[in-house]
């Protein structure tokens, strides 16, 4: 495959439209991959052309950020590699200052993934989950200080309201803060809500979305079927979960199986590497995240943007994964907007007005033989 990068949001931060997330680097979870696997993985990455590494400080107890630091260390990776990573959850139980949004919290956190991933800056650096507490104003000055002080280069936010996302952003413009240049969140053919909010905000107003679990957990893998019980991945230990990212198997989701596993027949292509082509090239994404357990399984889905998926069957697609929209976006659809427009045709710009940016080409030679 050929890996082509583009700006994170509004910022010049050059990304691969595909990360490699390191949440299963590591076994501490009873899940993952082992050093030697991680390693495996990273490797093939980095071969393939991709440059953009996602962590955490609480993913595997800190293992792995501590991989994905030796490993980009061992290759000497360091100015090629962008690596992002993530503050909120608490490490120290019996604490509350030891996680959270809080301006202490930040300071502490930042210090200890610095140590782990062994260098003196961070890529882009995210807030992990909204708290309910800390005002945004706390937080979007403690990561402009960390941005002035060199430690950190951007910054983002991961699972956050659309009002707060929204909020912050205009604090960063008003006082002159480093702006919010990325969301993670997650979306797939089986989770579609960030479409009503999000999207519209980080295409207007500068934050390029991370996406996170494309796959929906693997349930659009191809492992899973309605009438199957146990044993078939990691999914399957979670079906009594109270966890809300884990509540896959619903009658929606088996029917958003069903329609994509034809069409990936059609296409002669594996579920995975349709489900996250369909991500991929969704409006306001900037990059989507692959999470594996096993090498085989990060060779397949970095072939996932080898192809394109017809416009027919990217319709049957969107159709059987669509949900009908809440209020009040139920409002915002041409049903009653044609009744704002007097009838006419209205639009932002007109198709073309404004072209896209795609460098690409032979270099132009600079010696005279």
């Amino acid at each position: 495959m050929t890996m082509s990068y583009y700006t994170l949001g509004n910022s010049g931060l050059r990304v691969s439209r595909l990360a490699l997330g390191t949440m299963t680097f590591g076994t501490e979870w009873g899940w993952g991959a082992d050093r030697n696997t991680a390693r495996a993985m990273f490797d093939a990455y980095v071969e393939a052309g991709g440059n953009f590494f996602d962590t955490a400080d609480l993913y595997t107890g800190g293992t792995a950020e501590t991989w994905l630091g030796e490993f980009v260390g061992e290759r000497g990776l360091r100015d090629k590699a962008v690596i992002a990573t993530k503050f909120t959850m608490n490490s120290n139980p019996g604490n509350p200052n030891a996680g959270g949004n809080g301006r202490k919290n930040i300071m502490r956190a930042v210090d200890a993934s610095l140590k782990r991933l062994g260098t003196d800056y961070i890529d882009l650096y995210l807030m992990h989950i909204w708290d309910r507490l800390t005002p945004a104003e706390e937080v979007l000055r403690t990561l402009d200080d960390l941005v002035r002080a060199g430690k950190i280069r951007h910054i983002g936010l991961s699972d956050v309201p659309a009002w707060y996302a929204g909020r912050a952003q205009a604090i960063a413009e008003l006082r002159g803060y480093e702006p919010i240049s990325a969301l993670q969140l997650e979306y797939s053919l089986a989770e579609r809500a960030i479409e009503h909010e999000f999207v519209p905000f980080g295409t207007r107003h500068g934050a390029g979305i991370m996406v996170w679990s494309p796959l929906a957990s693997g349930l659009l893998s191809g492992k899973y079927r309605p009438a199957q019980a146990g044993n078939a991945g990691r999914l399957d230990g979670f079906r009594n979960t109270t966890h809300p990212g884990f509540q896959k198997f619903t009658d929606h989701n088996w029917a958003v199986v069903a329609e994509l596993e034809k069409v990936a027949a059609e296409l002669g292509r594996g579920m995975a590497q349709v489900a996250l082509n369909w991500v991929a090239t969704q409006p306001g994404i900037a990059t989507v995240i692959l999470g594996a357990t096993r090498l085989s399984q990060l060779q397949d889905n970095l072939a996932a943007l080898d192809f394109s998926i017809p416009p027919a069957l990217r319709q049957r697609l969107d159709k059987v994964s669509g949900t009908p929209a809440p209020f009040p976006h139920s409002y915002f659809g041409p049903e009653i907007q044609v009744r704002v427009a007097g009838g006419v045709v209205t639009g932002d710009k007109p198709s073309g007005y404004a072209l896209p940016v795609v460098v690409e080409g032979e270099a132009v030679a600079i010696s005279s033989n």
